[in-house]
């Protein structure tokens, strides 16, 4: 089994020790339990990630570990950002999570026409906390070497401003919609250099942001036979994606 990840500011050389506290800590000592002699993996979510064996554990949040292989880990290509328009309450974490533990790259939460949850005032600040916090639970549990960026609140307006500087790099905007003209696998993928997934709410997307996302050259895309809940879309469209590109390849 894979050893368990933690993160923390900065990697250590191989050979040298480094002591992990805090909350990172705590949940090494307390929760996870363990104990010296075992080994760890120590990541910075920006990529770089080192396998250690833990040397001393004292009190109820800090481990001390020695560094062995240090490595970095390139971002798989093409680059995947999904906006996703705000779900509905727990879904929000639930896409987060998912889309996380699927690869997503980048994640834009959207303030969409039909959402039903509203992020407003304070709301704003705490929705985006929560999903970056959630982002990082999620990599930690799936071993990934990256965080995904959370975006602060995106409107329309940004995601247009998004998606035409994709289109305009040579990327691919997919708008993943069950009434799409085009079916998921028929779409070039392998070749972009970036991917955006646009998944509305659980209104789906409204006509207006369709028109306008298409006429900037992103594409109505169906992901396949089944309508999907918003917090599922983006995890399933992540998992297509490893199949017809080589981000899965290793």
């Amino acid at each position: 089994m894979t050893p368990p990840l933690f993160w923390v500011d900065e990697i250590p050389p191989a050979g040298q020790t480094a002591t992990v506290s805090g909350s990172e800590g705590r949940h090494a000592v307390t929760v996870t339990r363990i104990k010296r002699g075992q080994s760890v993996i120590l990541g910075d979510g920006r990529g770089n990630l080192a396998d250690c064996e833990v040397v001393d554990v004292s009190g109820k949040e800090r481990m001390t570990v020695r560094a062995g292989r240090v490595e970095f880990v390139t971002r798989p290509k093409p680059l995947v950002t999904v906006v996703q328009a705000l779900p509905k309450s727990e879904r929000a974490e639930l896409a987060v999570d998912l889309m996380t533990e699927a690869g997503v790259d980048a994640i834009v939460p959207w303030q969409a026409a039909r959402c039903v949850s509203r992020w407003t005032g304070s709301k704003v600040e705490r929705g985006v906390a929560k999903w970056r916090a959630t982002a990082a639970t999620a990599a930690k549990q799936a071993r990934r070497a990256w965080i995904p960026e959370v975006t602060d609140l995106a409107t329309t307006t940004d995601v247009r401003d998004k998606c035409s500087q994709v289109v305009g790099d040579g990327g691919v905007v997919a708008l993943l919609h069950e009434d799409g003209a085009t079916p998921f696998a028929s779409v070039d993928f392998a070749s972009a250099g970036e991917i955006v997934l646009v998944i509305g709410p659980e209104g789906g997307l409204d006509d207006v942001e369709i028109a306008d996302l298409t006429a900037l050259g992103g594409e109505a895309v169906v992901l396949g036979p089944e309508v999907l809940r918003t917090a599922a879309a983006g995890a399933v469209a992540l998992g297509a994606l490893g199949a017809v590109t080589g981000r899965w390849a290793r």
